[in-house]
């Protein structure tokens, strides 16, 4: 991390605002020092398993009609999703794991985790960020990004 999450978490616990996307991710994308990231909800009123595009940034627009909802169990957010468990890729370009999908070379990043949005047990959707060169998140980053992710969650259930 290269900056205080503070900002972050006073965006999730302020009660008088619903919430801003868009600056969410923005505040998390700096404070992570990532170029690219999304969050996915999980679509819970019909229970069908599919995480829906709720933010971007840095995703090529070619990207995004494969983005815009994923199935759990398919890509980083469904896998994550799955797992209910953070999933990490040092080099997205040169991973052979299976875990991303061929086409998320073309966002260019090499460094990526998604994390689920996890509450009392229960998912609410998934975290993904990533930068521009080969990096491996640290433990202490992979639980602030659980930690902001049930914050997000609360959010959500709210």
């Amino acid at each position: 991390m290269t900056s205080d999450t503070k900002t972050i978490f006073d965006i999730l616990t302020d009660e008088e605002s619903t919430i801003d996307w868009n600056r969410l991710l923005t505040e998390i994308l700096v404070a992570f020092d990532c170029s690219t990231g999304s969050i996915h909800t999980l679509d819970r009123r019909r229970d069908s398993q599919l995480l829906h595009l709720k933010a971007y940034q840095g995703i090529p627009e070619l990207l995004l009609p494969k983005m815009t909802v994923i199935p759990i169990g398919k890509g980083m957010a469904g896998v994550a999703a799955e797992r209910k468990r953070p999933v990490q890729i040092c080099n997205l370009q040169t991973d052979k794991s299976g875990v991303a999908r061929p086409s998320a070379k073309e966002t260019k990043v090499q460094g990526s985790i998604t994390v689920p949005l996890m509450l009392n047990g229960q998912l609410y959707g998934t975290l993904g960020i990533a930068k521009s060169v080969s990096y491996e998140f640290t433990a202490k980053e992979e639980k602030t990004l659980m930690e902001i992710g049930e914050a997000i969650s609360r959010k959500i259930v709210s």
